[in-house]
Order: structure tokens, then sequence, then C-alpha cells
């Protein structure tokens, strides 16, 4: 015989399976109850008892009271579930089976969705006892301490939650945390951390405006750590974005800001050697490797963006085919990616600050001109970044590093080397076309002589596929999920970037059932594909999208993908009517709906194949004509 308790919300009481008697459910009675559970040794004298439920009466009718709460108690239980043993009550252990006990269990485990998912509520959500004070004293105590728990775990979850990539879900278990103690650091610096992940920048800025006027009201303060945090989701991208254009906030493919499915584990393990690098303080590498559009980009954002408002300093620059025939050019574009905003660059050498104010504008303008010799680009830059991990740690990322110039490539290497004891990251994504010796170099160094690791991203099986759809189309029955699920799996041949074109097409209207072809062809890859090459599915999946862009998000894409592998917003506004606030806005939508990557030297196209479809198929060669004489 056992009683089922759940607490940690509304309370229910379930004996043997069903609901509970009547009498046990009465106030007082069903009190008792649960203040034996939560005793220690669930055990209580009978004066204490007294005292806390029926205080208000006489002592004799408080004790007349108890005994009859002890009889029903008992009636319930069976005579052997509850012991009087002289002057002292005991539940006898197992008796009743309570969620807080099992929640103790999770959370000691650290199995923080377990934990949650018990979480229905503050402890005994609308529960009182008339004229019992010393109870509702106790009881404000409890909630207290469930509260604070209950937050924790809530708190942990998301975290776990944003370590494997899943932001829609742990902005909401996030909110949910906040808004279950508005008052809660711990809550705000989690709904802060995944609202600033998600690129709900001044969504997370109105939250801390709202908990910032609450402690005012009580006269206290933010603590340093979430003052700490505030000020790097200060500092976070700003979008933006016309009202008209989908958000993370909308429902399936619309946005076109899909969850990273398929990725927890390499995420996870990007995340866990950063984390080492950063405690430990020995530097390290990160290859991410794999086929265009396995999303390969895509992980390099998510780790950056942790990183970052982790409090490291970090630089990003995506390499294009250019960039091999520039030597140093991956160099120049880490210092202008984000060093110069750095903690700590201040105390670098002049000879190295000039090397890189010698040739940028924004480097000039902090440090002025070089007043003397200056370093070459590597080991400047070896410099620079000793100087940054002496006060936070660093992480590079250099994304499409198969088209990293040599001289770049060589000097990072040996910056791993020269920062050996150093918190210092060089992340590495690239496709296996071309092939690098300095990479195979560098493979043959991990595990010897340098820390790191390499992920491989392969391409997404049915299973992770079939997420993605019951992502972008909710209100598909399964019978059509698994259906459409079949179909990406042929046309996208598991490839990320383009199971999502066609996912988002699916969303707006197209009808899959009226194009064919298969992909890919024997021993091609995404990169040796040309534009006639891709089903039907896919070109039309792309049109599709292209239409659905704003007019002036079509007219800067078309320029965009005539123009090069990189563009300038300088270019782009030579070449299009629009400029200043109209060009930007339509850039973030570009970037928003992961049409263009941008980075410290211009804009690129996610996949070079979309930037082929585009320039073949939404562009006439009037109108390409037209942009090549506007940009000279």
């Amino acid at each position: 015989m056992t009683i089922d308790c759940r607490l940690l919300g509304p309370v229910e009481v379930h004996h043997d399976g069903v609901e509970a008697p009547a009498e046990l459910l009465q106030r007082k009675n069903l009190a008792l109850l649960i203040y034996l559970a939560r005793s220690p040794h669930q055990t209580r004298s009978r004066e204490h008892l007294t005292g806390v439920l029926w205080g208000e009466k006489p002592e004799s009718r408080a004790r007349h009271s108890l005994r009859e709460a002890i009889r029903i108690l008992r009636r319930t239980l069976g005579e052997d579930g509850l012991a009087t043993e002289g002057d002292q009550v005991r539940l006898v252990s197992g008796i009743l089976q309570a969620d807080t006990d099992r929640f103790a269990e999770l959370e000691a485990d650290e199995d923080w969705e377990g934990a949650a998912t018990l979480i229905r509520g503050e402890f005994l959500e609308g529960f009182s006892v008339r004229d019992a004070w010393a109870f509702e004293e106790w009881l404000g105590s409890e909630r207290s301490h469930w509260r604070r728990r209950s937050v924790n775990v809530l708190a942990s979850y998301g975290e776990q939650l944003l370590a494997t990539g899943r932001t829609t879900k742990a902005v909401e278990v996030s909110l949910r945390a906040h808004e279950f103690d508005p008052g809660s650091g711990i809550a705000l610096r989690a709904t802060l951390r995944s609202l600033a992940i998600a690129g709900e920048r001044t969504e997370a800025l109105r939250r801390y405006r709202e908990y910032e006027q609450r402690l005012e009201e009580v006269g206290a303060e933010p603590d340093k750590d979430t003052l700490d945090l505030l000020e790097r989701v200060k500092r976070e991208r700003s979008w933006s974005l016309d009202e008209s254009v989908p958000t993370s906030k909308d429902e399936g493919a619309q946005s076109r800001r899909t969850p990273l499915v398929g990725r927890d584990s390499e995420l996870g393990k990007l995340l866990n050697t950063w984390g080492q690098t950063a405690s430990k303080g020995c530097a390290s590498v990160s290859l991410v490797e794999g086929d265009p559009g396995c999303g390969k980009t895509r992980l390099a954002e998510e780790l950056t963006a942790r990183v970052r408002l982790g409090g490291a300093s970090v630089a990003t620059i995506r390499a294009v085919e250019a960039d091999l025939e520039q030597p140093g050019s991956i160099l120049l574009g880490l210092a202008r990616g984000g060093l110069l905003e750095g903690p700590g660059l201040a105390t670098a050498s002049p000879s190295a600050l000039g090397a890189f104010s010698n040739q940028v504008t924004e480097w000039a303008d902090r440090f002025g001109p070089p007043s003397g010799e200056t370093l070459p680009a590597g080991p400047a830059m070896a410099e620079v970044v000793r100087a940054l991990a002496n006060e936070h740690p660093v992480l590079l990322v250099v994304d499409d590093a198969q088209w990293c110039d040599r001289e770049s490539m060589l000097a990072l290497w040996a910056l791993l080397r020269d920062l050996s004891e150093m918190p210092v990251q060089v992340c590495v994504s690239l496709a296996p076309q071309p092939q690098r010796p300095e990479v195979d170099e560098l493979r043959s160094r991990l595990g010897r002589d340098l820390s790191g690791m390499t992920v491989q991203l392969e391409k997404l099986e049915a299973d992770a596929l079939r997420q993605l759809v019951q992502w972008a189309v909710p209100s598909y029955t399964t019978e059509e999920i698994d259906r459409l699920t079949r179909r990406v799996v042929s046309d996208s041949a598991g490839l990320p970037l383009l199971a999502v074109e066609l996912l988002h097409a699916v969303a707006l209207g197209l009808d899959l059932s009226e194009t064919k072809g298969a992909w890919p062809q024997p021993l091609k890859t995404l990169s040796q594909t040309l534009p006639g090459d891709l089903p039907d599915a896919i070109v039309a999946a792309i049109r599709v999208g292209f239409r659905r862009l704003s007019l002036a998000a079509q007219q800067v894409l078309a320029a965009a993908a005539v123009l090069g592998d990189r563009v300038a917003a300088e270019q782009l506004a030579r070449t299009t009517e629009y400029s200043g606030a109209e060009l930007n806005s339509a850039l973030d939508e570009l970037e928003w709906q992961r049409w263009l990557v941008a980075d410290a030297l211009g804009y690129s196209f996610v996949a070079r194949i979309v930037r082929e479809v585009v320039a073949e198929d939404m562009i006439t060669d009037g109108q390409k004509r037209r942009i090549r004489d506007a940009a000279g």
C-alpha cells in the first residue's frame, strides 16, 4: 500500500493508483501527512504537531484533533503505515512516494531534464491551512527552498540544452526559470545567455531592465556576474529586421533559422575541448571537417556565440578562394574580426601593434601609425594574442580554411606552438578539397605536441532529417512527415543546407510532387555540382526562398551573386539603389535568413552552389552587366 504525492505544483494525492479518499484530502489531515513526510526521519513529537497545526486551540482540544487526524491517516495508510511510540509520531519509511524525493535523486545525478519534468509549479501551489500560522510559516520556507532548487535545475537544464545546440528549447526553459523566480540572478543569466544566442538581443535587454527595476523596488543591486554578462550581451549583434521578416519566434521553416539537429554531439565535443583550453591554460586546435553543405559554418557560429558570451576574446574570419593568393590575408582578417575589442590588447609591444595599424584602419585609429620597425604579421599576431590571453582566453576561428593562404596558416600553427601554455584555441573548419598539406602536418601533431581534436561532419541520417521535418511543418500528420522525410533524404542526400532549403520552400507552398530528379551524381560533391545537376526540387526551393525575400534583399543578393566570393557593403551600395539604413536592413535580412555570412571583410554566400543558382536562374544577362558596370 503506497501513497503517491505530487507536491511540486498543485497538490495531487493518489492511494494505490486512484485518487485518495476525501477524508485524507481534508486540509489538516493532508497537511499532517505532508509535514511528517518532510520532517527529519519523518518523525515529530505530538506536542510539536499540535503546535504547528492546532496552535490556536486549547491543548486538550488540539490533542484530540491530532488523535482524530492520526486515526484517519491510519485508516488510509494501514495500521502499519503510521507508528506512534510514546510521544512520537512516525511515518513509516516507504509508505509515501513524493515527487520531491525523486526530484532530489535526479538533481543529485545531474539529470536536469528528468528533474525539470517534475516541476509543475510552486511547492504545494495554492495550498494553505487556515488558523495554522506555524504551518503557513513552514510552508513559506519550504516554497522558498524548492523554488531555489527548481530554478537551479531549470537554469542548468537550459545550459545543457545550449551546449547541445537546442537553442529554442533552451530559451523556453530559461524563460520558465526566470518567470518562476523573477528575482533570481541565476535564472536571469540563463535567460540572457539563451536569448542572446538565439539572436534575441533586444528581448534579453528588456528582461534585464525588468529585473533591475524589481531589484530597485527592494533596494538591491545586480551582482557582478550578472553585470558582466549584461555587458557581453550588449556587445552581441543587433539586428535591424523589418517586421515582415520572420524571426526565430516563428514556427517551423518560415524563419529559416533551424534548430541544430544531429550535431549536438559534435558541438558538445567542441565546447568540451574549449572548456579544457580555457580552464587548464593550454593551447589547442579544433578541426571541423566535412563536405560543403554539411553545416561547418553553422557549427562554428554556435561555438563562437557561446564562447563570446562566456567572456573570451573571439576573432573570426571566413576564407574565400581569392585569399589563397593574398599572403597574410587571413591574419589581417582576424585582426579586423574581433581582436581589437579584447581587453589587454594595449599591453602588446608597439612593434606588434604597428604591424596591424600599418594596414588596418581601425587599428591605426586606436594606436596611431607605427613609430618604428614593425614585426612580420605572424609574430605580431602571436604577440597580440599573448597580450589578450593574459586577460581572458582567446578563440580564433577560420571558416572555410581550405582557402586560407599558406603564410597565415603556418603563422597560426606557429602561434599554437609559441603559446602552448596559454588559454588559446584555433578552430578551423574546412572542406576536403582542395587538399592542404599544411593541415596534414597539423593533424600529425595532434596528440603528440599539440592538444586538440578533429570533428568529422557526416551527412544527416534519416532520423535527424525527420526531426527537421517535424520542426518545419508541425501541422503534418505522422504519415505526411514520413513521406516528406523520404523525399528530403532522397533530394538532399543528407546535406543540412539542401534539406533546409527544401523544407523552407515546402513550408511556403512548394509541391514536391511536381518536381523530380535525384542527387548526388556518382562521385560528385556539392562543391563539384553545377546548378543544372541539382534536383529540380532543390532549384525550385531556392527560387521560392529568393522570391520570399523583400525587394531590397533580392536586389542586394543578386548583386552579391554577381560580384564575387566575398563582397563589401560599399560595393553593394554602389551596385544597388540602397545605402545606409536601407542597405543594412537588407543585409541583416539576408544574414538572418542564412543566405549570406558576414565577417570583418565583407559578405559571402553560405554555400557557393546557392550563389550559382541565384546567378544562373534569378538574374538576367542584362542585370549582370549593369551590376558589373556599376561596380567598375
